[in-house]
């Protein structure tokens, strides 16, 4: 059974490891080098801001993470936030990340949040794929806006009224 446990400091280093791969390996996260365990704070600021947690399976081992961050400081756009999730990617395609945005999706209402926005590398086409499936639909792309791994990526961004 998949669970998710509010995220605190015992999820920095398996959480780092799951992030760090998709940072050295892909265009989903965007830092250009392996970050160090305190980019972990950031991740737990917006939980303790918004919401954020560990998703755990069965054994207690961490597989993943989301959370909620404000898409912008001011208070204007206080309606809308951003979604960030990444899954250890043996365990991607089997539902998991349909739960976690489920999840979420509770969590932005609860909140008073009417859009989620979802900002995703242009070469991610299965989370591109996911979103869809899942009611999201384009509103934005920024052509060659990241450079990693030797190339320039776009970034799409995809939103959902809730």
């Amino acid at each position: 059974m998949i669970t998710l446990e509010g995220l605190n400091e015992t999820h920095r280093i398996p959480v780092m490891a799951i992030y760090n791969h998709y940072v050295e390996h892909t265009h989903a996260a965007y830092p250009e080098q392996r970050v160090d365990e305190s980019y972990f704070d950031r991740f737990l600021e917006n939980a303790r801001s918004l919401c954020g947690y560990a998703v755990l399976d069965a054994n207690g081992s961490v597989i993943g993470f989301c959370q909620l961050k404000p898409h912008h400081p001011l208070s204007t756009f206080s309606g809308t936030v951003e979604i960030t999730y990444f899954l250890a990617k043996e365990v991607t395609g089997q539902g998991i990340g349909t739960m976690v945005l489920e999840r979420l999706t509770q969590e932005a209402k609860a909140l008073g949040k009417r859009v989620l926005l979802a900002s995703i590398s242009a070469d991610n086409q299965p989370s591109l794929r996911f979103h869809a499936k899942n009611g999201f639909v384009e509103c934005g792309r920024f052509r060659a806006i990241g450079f990693k791994h030797g190339a320039f990526f776009d970034i799409v961004y995809m939103q959902k009224f809730i």
